[in-house]
């Protein structure tokens, strides 16, 4: 039941963004290419001057629905692992872990020094950026 609620309500939202559309493009259209309104019936150039103006309309909306159409997947896929991220991130921060870039630089100055490097190293290269890699 609320599964078909659901589907009528996409259902509406879809009929009036096309309405909205459609009345935004008649609206543009009339302006444009309407200039006397002496007469019952539209000139000849009017009729024209209309056709080319919907169909601009229509066309350069295809267009521009085919471009969404492509991108969506990758954007989908960005908001995604942006979220994943954002909630492996949280998830951490609440279960009180240490980043290791702090724990490595604890033990940097004693003794142990070369040590601590090279086990920071081979962890994904937390040390590459502080050492200097790119001058």
């Amino acid at each position: 039941m609320e599964l078909h609620g659901e589907q009528q309500q996409q259902q509406l939202r879809s009929l009036r963004d096309f309405l909205l559309v459609y009345n935004r493009m008649t609206e543009l259209c009339f302006q444009r290419c309407v200039s006397n309104l002496n007469y019952r019936v539209l000139t000849r150039p009017e009729e024209m001057c209309l056709d080319s103006c919907a169909g601009k309309l229509v066309h350069s909306n295809h267009r521009l629905m085919s471009a969404y159409v492509a991108l969506m997947p990758s954007i989908v896929q960005r908001r995604v692992s942006d979220y994943e991220a954002s909630a492996a991130q949280a998830a951490a921060n609440s279960a009180g872990e240490v980043p290791e870039a702090p724990t490595a630089l604890a033990g940097a100055g004693g003794p142990d020094a070369q040590p601590d490097l090279q086990v920071a190293s081979g962890s994904g290269g937390a040390t590459e950026g502080a050492s200097g890699v790119g001058t």
